[in-house]
């Protein structure tokens, strides 16, 4: 088989499959319905003579072919798009593009709704995804265009371009009314007296944990969850104290008090990185534009 046999609305059709492990959804991100993207993917089938995808109980898995292909595929298109976008720049109100944002569940809790506010008003057509990546994958996820951008603390991203968002940093969170709030200490007395809390944590938050590890805290869990977003109810609830960003404990509602102990390493920094590769590409620019403006401090 030759290049000259395929016809790049394949490769798009593939890389989107093969990203999203499932053919509607492929569908619906390439405005594709459902039987012109199957009809698409037999041709390939048939082109590459490999079955490329096969059907599990949720959605598809690639093949050893598939695996193989998926990576010159996805370069060759963002290369391909990079230089077609700098030609043709980009009409935000105009926009249908569906924009792939790597951010934790804090993340989304704190950045989407101001966010997706300012989409609709700039560009209602425009689209966003989140896909939150093990860290260690982010980089190349943005330099193979799976993501445009990531939002967080991410000291492991190490050859990204960034910009600074703003600044954070550790604390505790209680309910209002806690026994612990009635005394005032701090510095190490307010370190040492943590010992007197039990703690709910995240487990796919891993900074949250270092700081329990640190400070010798691991027998005064009391809770594991696997989502953040959980952890308000909890404290509010009951005794248990959660470690998370200031910057998103101020942002709950009444009924919290919040606590600042010197933690080792408390303070961070939230950047927002995308790849060099996609530096020039105007829908990229624009939309990092748009969220510096909105969260740069």
């Amino acid at each position: 088989m030759q290049l000259k046999d395929i016809d790049l609305n394949l490769l798009r059709l593939f890389d989107a499959v093969y990203r999203m492990r499932n053919v509607s959804r492929a569908a619906d991100l390439l405005d594709l319905t459902q039987p012109a993207a199957s009809q698409g993917l037999s041709r390939l089938r048939t082109l590459l003579h490999d079955p490329l995808f096969m059907r599990t109980a949720g959605g598809v898995q690639p093949t050893p072919r598939a695996q193989r292909l998926a990576d010159p595929v996805r370069h060759a298109l963002a290369t391909l798009e990079q230089a077609l976008g700098e030609t043709a720049g980009f009409e935000p109100a105009r926009s249908g593009r569906t924009f792939q944002i790597h951010m934790s569940d804090i993340g989304e809790s704190r950045f989407l709704p101001e966010l997706m506010v300012a989409l609709r008003e700039r560009a209602p057509g425009v689209r966003v995804q989140t896909l939150p990546l093990p860290r260690e994958q982010v980089m190349e996820a943005l330099d193979a265009g799976r993501i445009d951008v990531a939002f967080g603390f991410l000291p492991m991203v190490k050859d990204s371009q960034k910009v600074r968002l703003l600044e954070d940093r550790y604390v505790v969170l209680l309910r209002a009314g806690h026994p612990f709030t009635r005394k005032r200490r701090s510095g190490a007395a307010l370190l040492s007296a943590l010992r007197e809390l039990d703690f709910v944590a995240v487990r796919s938050h891993a900074d949250t944990l270092r700081i329990v590890q640190q400070c010798q805290l691991e027998d005064r869990l009391r809770l594991v969850t696997e989502h953040f977003l959980v952890l308000p109810s909890i404290v509010k609830a009951t005794d248990l104290a959660a470690i998370m960003p200031r910057n998103i404990a101020r942002g709950f509602e009444g009924g919290y008090a919040i606590v600042e102990p010197a933690f080792p390493q408390r303070d961070f920094v939230v950047s927002l990185h995308w790849s060099k590769r996609f530096e020039a590409d105007p829908g990229n620019r624009w939309l990092r534009g748009v969220i510096e403006e909105l969260f740069k401090q």
